[in-house]
């Protein structure tokens, strides 16, 4: 019998000054909403946590070009089952590794900052790859909580050997905060990636829909990548 028909969604707990005058980044709220509507509409559950069962959502996320028609209404919606989840979100400590075959962290620049040291979302992810033959997958900035991923039986990250992509650098760079990125103390994408020992595999351009399945490892390169990683994750589930 095969990992549960569950889908786990982590969300970043940090949030910090990154945008013009101050505005905050945190959760990117597609990264969360479309594997949200990807994993129910192929019929899995689906839980949101985050590693202190709090959230703030990222300035630029909730703006027009970001969050449009459809994705707007379900946002603003508390009664809509992906905000009533998120108003509600878990902790590390409500979940069993045990009922979820699919690991998915979504993301936001917040998720630089908290992910590395998320040792609860960690600990779950690391169950569920190790023991529980599942799927852990990323997009953009989700690649954080990787190096801390760790599998018991090699004592490496989960995605030591492997291929995997996420935000690039050169994105970082057009965005005009690779500074407060390192002002944060923290590696980008590419150089965690790296220090974990896997192979980054950098998509068409920063922005460009692109994601990559190495196994059981599914890791997508950007916002316009949710759905898509989201979907691969599935197919991946489906051929365990």
């Amino acid at each position: 019998m095969g990992p549960p028909r569950k889908a786990l969604i982590a969300i970043t707990s940090a949030h910090a000054p990154l945008y013009p005058e101050g505005k905050e980044t945190g959760l990117f709220i597609t990264e969360a909403l479309h594997p949200f509507n990807v994993f129910r509409a192929a019929k899995f559950e689906v839980d949101l946590v985050s590693e202190t069962g709090t959230y703030q959502p990222d300035w630029l996320s909730q703006q027009p070009d970001w969050l449009k028609d459809e994705d707007k209404k379900i946002w603003e919606d508390h009664n809509s089952v992906f905000r009533s989840k998120l108003d509600n979100i878990l902790k590390p400590s409500d979940v069993e590794w045990e009922d979820y075959g699919i690991f998915f962290a979504s993301a936001g620049h917040a998720s630089l900052i908290d992910y590395p040291d998320a040792k609860g979302l960690q600990n779950i992810a690391a169950n569920m790859y190790t023991q529980g033959n599942g799927i852990v997958s990323a997009v953009c900035h989700g690649g954080a909580i990787f190096p801390g991923i760790i599998d018991s039986k090699t004592g490496k990250s989960i995605i030591n050997g492997k291929k995997v992509t996420g935000f690039t650098t050169q994105g970082e760079e057009e965005g005009g905060v690779l500074d407060t990125i390192i002002s944060w103390k923290r590696p980008t994408i590419e150089n965690s990636a790296a220090d974990a020992g896997a192979t980054y595999v950098a998509p068409p351009g920063p922005w460009a829909a692109f994601s990559h399945t190495d196994g059981r490892i599914v890791t997508g390169a950007n916002p316009a990548s949710a759905h898509v990683t989201a979907e691969e994750a599935v197919k991946a589930f489906d051929t365990l």
